[in-house]
């Protein structure tokens, strides 16, 4: 894994990620995201097979890494019509061309947080949706634990217009997704005022989940050692329907 940068000011400037990137891309995805991506997906990224991606890259270091990685986002490009998010799209249906740009991970190591790289990597996502004059939206799950990356998507004006039960199978467990869109090029959502309120009903109450359960561990350190069960786990992710992905600095969309 990448060197702490230290104490100086990284200077950060944004590439497309390169297949000379491969293995660190590997290795942040590991080290950030609690699932396994197949040699697969980053063969696809790194060769710009059907994603588009940006690097985020400190060339401030002085131990030699000045091009290595330090954040990322990886992008598709997808058919409105085709997603999952078409019955929420307000346009017309003689359309056949209009598309979407999907965010499947966005990261940024740990000892780069907190310099606005998350946020610059989603603007330039954006910008490349924004550019395209027949895409209408760019969207993103967040598992719905993940308090600071739905916190991070609101930020960037992301609008929560569903929640998908079970989306997620990490671990032997089910979770529940947030679907996040950020409209561009004149593209509406075709939300009821009583969608949203029953979207922001359900994130409150796994709030309120959430910090019980934090409440919960924090008692449950009291008990004495020999009370407790030992238990083993291993991971086992079923592949969903799309790629699992993002943190709010480690930015993960899971």
């Amino acid at each position: 894994m990448l060197e702490p940068r230290g104490a100086h000011q990284p200077i950060i400037i944004y590439r497309p990620i390169l297949p000379s990137d491969l293995e660190v891309l590997e290795e942040i995805h590991v080290a950030l995201f609690p699932i396994r991506y197949e040699r697969d997906f980053f063969l696809s990224v790194v060769q710009g097979h059907g994603i588009v991606s940006w690097a985020a890259v400190d060339v401030s270091r002085s131990d030699g890494g000045r091009d290595k990685l330090v954040g990322f986002v990886t992008t598709r490009l997808m058919s409105a019509k085709e997603s999952e998010i078409s019955d929420l799209l307000r346009y017309n249906a003689s359309r056949q061309d209009l598309m979407l740009v999907y965010i499947l991970t966005l990261g940024v190591v740990e000892n780069y947080r907190n310099h606005g790289i998350a946020t610059s990597l989603v603007c330039e996502v954006i910008k490349y949706a924004s550019s395209i004059t027949n895409c209408r939206a760019v969207y993103l799950h967040v598992i719905s634990y993940n308090l600071p990356a739905i916190h991070f998507y609101e930020k960037m004006s992301f609008a929560c217009v569903r929640r998908l039960q079970k989306f997620y199978y990490i671990n032997g467990q089910h979770y529940d997704s947030y679907l996040f869109v950020y409209y561009v090029n004149g593209g509406h959502s075709l939300c009821s005022p009583l969608n949203i309120v029953a979207a922001v009903a359900a994130y409150l109450r796994d709030l309120f989940k959430m910090l019980a359960s934090k409440l919960w561990r924090k008692q449950e350190k009291h008990i004495p050692r020999y009370l407790k069960c030992k238990e083993t786990s291993s991971l086992l992710v079923a592949q969903n329907r799309r790629i699992l992905g993002a943190d709010n600095s480690a930015c993960q969309s899971v």
